[in-house]
């Protein structure tokens, strides 16, 4: 079983969900309407009542997600959590709160999933698609064929802030209707024309806020009945005839929901105008079931950050045959030393893999370049926390260890760095090096057994190896060095 748990910028909604044959079928689900991005202050900081809020929320999906026996979870947050000016000093209450790592993933990382969960869902492998979601801070826009993702952009334009600047105090009426359209086509025009529609061949909706426009046109028979442009005219003037959030009236909406609706109503008449959408389609399928997928196919080893990696080394010509090399023995050596979990087992694996990506750049200091392009990257499936972790073990692979030294506080980080550029130092020495033959350990410090044969017929090893004692004794670590056989 899986978990995905979504802290939007509207409501907080989590799903248990088990892998069933070939489609993930939900077990539970919950959401709380904690209006996170109606909960941002003038200056962009969360509000204490809000934060109250919500760490209310995180307790209670905690106690839920104990009750079932989870393979995997996934707690992801998006557009509030992105621009919040005091997300980060939230963020660690937040995880105690959860019992979990929060991450905070990028509009294009939230689109990503998002396409993951509507193409899993379709039977319908070959189809060329644009998925839509309009949020409650954001809104994304995914042109995809199959599984494959072509285009994908977010907007950082939502239900919320469209509600609260344009329906002011709930009032609703024609010109405030017609600003906020204008308002959003003026967010898209530029970005429309990839999203016409010679290509794709349908158009779906997988928000909870076109779900429900979709369900209130259809139980109140407005228009055809359907997601087209009639039928959003013909839903907004009757908004307009309520004149305001606490009367409206109609089937498939809730109260509590109105005063968003409306928000999002303008967000998509703006969207089928702007991108000349005919009609659209909603699903039952998005960001949380896109994060349970992918804990899945993670799973299966069927990363997509595999992929990710391999394309940026392709990308930036790093040479596949030195970079596999130093990923092979990186993994053994760091398996020599014992981490206490495998935090950083794959990400550095991957940091090898992409070790030498600066030099594209230039070479001298090419380890920077390389650091700043992985963190900064777009890499599908990685979190930000996870790209900043891989950037500085490509950091520290050369050089003063005093740039990471904070980090290397963290003992399976500092024997992810140690096996890092021991591995690159032998391939830069040319030693076709058994990891079996030597020795590594690392507790207080750093012990290393090596041949001597290996020592003598490799000039250059002792002079780097010397040097390497230096550069970790300035950090406080003893690097001890023994040769037998």
């Amino acid at each position: 079983m899986y978990a995905a748990v979504d802290l939007g910028s509207n409501s907080f909604r989590l799903h248990i969900g088990q892998h069933d044959g070939e489609a993930i079928r939900v077990l539970k689900s919950m959401r709380e309407p904690i209006r996170l991005a109606a909960g941002l202050d003038a200056d962009g900081n969360l509000t204490e009542a809000a934060m109250q809020a919500a760490l209310s929320c995180l307790k209670n999906f905690r106690a839920t997600l104990a009750g079932y026996e989870l393979e995997a979870v996934r707690v992801v947050a998006t557009s509030a959590m992105r621009v919040a000016r005091n997300s980060a000093a939230f963020l660690p209450a937040a995880e105690l709160a959860i019992g979990y790592p929060i991450e905070i993933i990028s509009g294009e990382e939230e689109g990503r999933l998002i396409y993951m969960g509507v193409a899993n869902a379709l039977a319908t492998p070959g189809e060329r698609r644009l998925v839509m979601d309009i949020g409650g801070g954001s809104t994304e826009l995914i042109l995809g064929r199959g599984q494959d993702i072509e285009r994908v952009e977010s907007f950082s334009l939502g239900t919320v802030k469209q509600s609260l600047l344009f329906f002011v105090g709930g009032r609703i009426d024609a010109p405030s209707f017609e600003a906020a359209i204008l308002s959003a086509r003026s967010h898209f025009e530029d970005a429309a024309p990839p999203y016409h529609p010679q290509h794709w061949k349908q158009a779906y909706g997988s928000s909870g806020t076109i779900r429900t426009i979709a369900d209130i046109i259809a139980k109140n028979k407005l228009g055809k009945g359907d997601l087209s442009a009639a039928s959003l005219e013909a839903l907004k003037q009757r908004f307009i005839a309520f004149g305001h959030v606490a009367k409206i009236e109609m089937a498939g909406l809730r109260p509590d929901r109105a005063s968003t609706i409306i928000g999002g109503l303008a967000i998509l008449i703006a969207m089928v105008h702007e991108l000349d959408i005919p009609a659209m389609q909603p699903i039952e399928a998005g960001l949380r079931m896109g994060v349970m997928w992918d804990l899945y196919l993670r799973s299966t080893k069927r990363d997509r950050r595999e992929q990710s990696v391999r394309g940026l080394a392709q990308k930036f010509h790093a040479d596949a045959g030195r970079a596999g090399r130093v990923a092979e023995d990186a993994a053994a050596l760091y398996l020599q030393m014992k981490p206490a979990s495998d935090t950083y087992s794959r990400l550095l694996y991957w940091s090898a893999l992409l070790h030498e990506v600066g030099l594209v750049v230039a070479q001298t200091g090419y380890h920077k370049h390389a650091a700043y392009l992985v963190e900064n990257a777009d890499l599908p499936g990685f979190t930000t926390r996870e790209q900043k972790a891989m950037s500085r073990l490509v950091l520290a692979q050369k050089g003063n260890l005093r740039k990471v030294a904070d980090a290397l506080a963290d003992p399976d980080f500092a024997k992810a760095v140690v096996a890092l550029r021991l591995a690159i130092l032998f391939m830069h020495s040319r030693i076709e090096l058994d990891c079996a033959e030597l020795k590594l350990r690392m507790k207080s410090r750093i012990e290393l057994e090596i041949r001597r044969d290996v020592v003598s017929d490799h000039p250059t090893v002792s002079y780097w190896m010397e040097k390497e004692q230096e550069l970790w004794d300035e950090v406080g670590v003893d690097f001890s060095i023994r040769a037998n056989g």
